[in-house]
């Protein structure tokens, strides 16, 4: 009797459609980091002229096909908005609830602007551009100013979801938090502080992969909540 009861119970969560509506938005959370790097590296073994130790991933924004990865930046940006609904719906209350959802939505509002606002070209990319650093344009100062903004509201993301993490009981998921924001922070400073050095665009896109993967998990992690 017990048994059925509680299957029944399952059985209505699972059918309940405020649940089903929190889960669906979570899940773009797990496929927009994975499919703005995956799309992004195709393009970078794909272009011709694209050296990753010279360029950022930015700058494949620019050329015959620099609307694919405006487009990988518009995508990944909604969803990202919309991972961050899901993420308000399913905190409820406590810490993070708030600011948690705020700080990914503003990431993925940057990602978007990112997107409108064009990298521009520079270092021999796209073939025939001269090779040097070039001009920057009043839409690059833009790109640069909506990266600088939701880097760091995705690295205070990391620390606000790990104080979460941490009233929950789920210390291994804090810890990881914290060193991916660690992590994240470091290689943005040294991004800026290398300018355009090959150890710190290499270290940045080691980072990108990183806090990619973490945008999925936590997105992963509040999915099966959900229902809870």
């Amino acid at each position: 009797m017990t048994k059925q009861m509680t299957t029944t119970t399952s059985a209505a969560t699972t059918c309940d459609p405020a649940v089903r509506v929190t889960k669906s938005l979570l899940a773009y959370g797990v496929i927009a980091g994975p499919l703005y790097v995956a799309v992004s590296l195709i393009e970078v073994f794909t272009r011709a002229g694209f050296d990753p130790t010279r360029h950022a991933w930015s700058m494949l924004s620019n050329g015959d096909r620099g609307w694919i990865h405006i487009t990988n930046f518009l995508v990944s940006g909604l969803m990202t908005i919309a991972f961050a609904a899901g993420l308000r719906r399913v905190l409820g209350t406590g810490a993070g609830a708030r600011w948690a959802p705020r700080l990914i939505g503003g990431y993925g509002v940057s990602l978007i602007a990112a997107g409108l606002l064009r990298a521009d070209p520079g270092l021999g990319f796209p073939v025939g551009t001269p090779d040097g650093p070039g001009t920057i344009s009043w839409h690059g100062y833009g790109h640069f100013a909506a990266g600088a903004i939701g880097f760091s509201c995705l690295i205070a993301a990391c620390f606000v979801l790990a104080r979460r993490f941490t009233a929950e009981g789920a210390a291994g998921c804090a810890w990881s938090s914290r060193v991916v924001g660690v992590v994240f922070a470091a290689s943005f400073l040294g991004l800026t502080a290398g300018a355009g050095a090959s150890w710190s665009l290499l270290a940045f896109t080691g980072a990108v992969l990183l806090v990619s993967g973490w945008q999925a998990a936590v997105a992963v992690n509040r999915y099966r909540r959900a229902s809870h």
